[in-house]
């Protein structure tokens, strides 16, 4: 390859990743995906979602943004790496963003890439996205027309139910006092605690190394690094790791044991009464076990904003609220919408002692 060959492939090449961010931007899905090979894979681990063919990059994409208020990304230029028809670099990326939930904040990332001549021109085989910053604390600015986006947006504006925006609002401390009053009454022991982080600590505070650890899928724990703590860090006996190795063909009677009875579940919730009941959902109901009474101990994080009055405003959090927003998440996950086909209520607790609530004063998952 001569010097000037080499200089037109770097050219192109940083073209591409800039059309990628102007395409986020600008959320025209269909010309995001069309920057990938047919068989390209977009990965980000941190949400977790992993997009594979331009297909269903588009429509993952499509039912990611139709959850943002406001997004934006600006791009850095990296290494770039050439090797004949293919190529290796990073970009490095900076976004601000706020969801219609009311989760927002800022981060600091890098583009993982891996690039295909082709008679197209430069396309991307494959991108990994790795958070390497991430501060979720509320974001001081607004912005102008934040849910309205580009003129490309008109269909995705009818794509999907926008949640009821007063599920997403953060409990006051004179409620929180409320609920952890009758959680407390009713066997449970319960603790205010400032955020996320704090509940991050607190966790690691309650549950002792060793303990085998059952972790709910939840975005309270993703997005708190308590689930990334419990299942990567080594502390623990991990339950969640053990079950994805096994084959569900041959081994569904042990994931089923192993998921039942852990010393300890940690968990989130999907709405908490103010007369101190917690009410969890689930599609395939497996992690339901644990939390109803096989665990030894359970944990539960809950985000300010999960704060229901009573019973029957809570089955209408979970319906016209949680639902949209983890059908969403399944849907770009794993291609299938979800359900609520299971619900768990706890009353109260009859064993003191097993059972904590950590009740943030910050809003955190859905």
């Amino acid at each position: 390859m001569n010097d000037f060959q080499a200089i037109a492939d770097r050219v192109e090449i940083e073209a591409l990743r800039g059309e990628f961010t102007d395409a986020a931007m600008m959320r025209d899905r269909p010309r995001l995906a069309s920057l990938f090979t047919p068989d390209g894979a977009l990965r980000m681990p941190n949400i977790p979602v992993e997009l594979v063919g331009r297909e269903e990059i588009r429509v993952g994409g499509e039912r990611l943004q139709s959850q943002w208020d406001f997004f934006v990304q600006t791009t850095h230029p990296g290494t770039i790496l050439l090797d004949g028809d293919t190529a290796t670099g990073r970009a490095y990326i900076q976004e601000l963003a706020r969801t219609l939930d009311g989760r927002q904040g800022l981060n600091y990332a890098v583009y993982h890439d891996r690039y295909q001549r082709t008679t197209e021109g430069w396309k991307f085989a494959e991108r990994v996205y790795e958070v390497r910053y991430l501060d979720t604390s509320p974001l001081a600015g607004t912005a102008p027309n934040a849910a309205q986006g580009s003129e490309t947006d008109s269909a995705d504006a009818t794509a999907a139910p926008v949640p009821t925006t007063s599920f997403a609002e953060p409990a006051s401390a004179a409620r929180l006092e409320q609920v952890a009053a009758a959680l407390r009454a009713g066997g449970f022991a319960a603790e205010i605690l400032d955020d996320a982080a704090a509940a991050r600590a607190r966790v690691a505070e309650l549950v002792p190394e060793g303990a085998g650890v059952l972790t709910g899928a939840s975005e309270t724990l993703r997005l708190s690094g308590i689930d990334e703590d419990i299942n990567t860090g080594g502390r623990y006996d991990a339950i969640r790791p053990r079950v994805l190795a096994i084959d569900r063909a041959t081994g569904a009677d042990e994931i089923r044991r192993l998921v039942a009875g852990p010393d300890f579940v940690v968990n989130s919730v999907a709405a908490v009464t103010e007369t101190g009941s917690l009410v969890l959902a689930s599609g395939s109901g497996s992690q339901l076990p644990a939390n109803a009474g096989g665990a030894a101990h359970a944990v539960w994080i809950v985000g300010a904003q999960k704060v229901v009055p009573d019973l029957s405003t809570a089955l209408r959090r979970v319906e016209e609220y949680a639902l949209p927003l983890e059908n969403d998440r399944a849907q770009a996950v794993y291609g299938m919408p979800s359900a609520v086909n299971r619900l768990l209520i706890l009353n109260a607790e009859p064993r003191p002692g097993r059972g904590t609530v950590l009740l943030l004063r910050e809003a955190i998952g859905y």
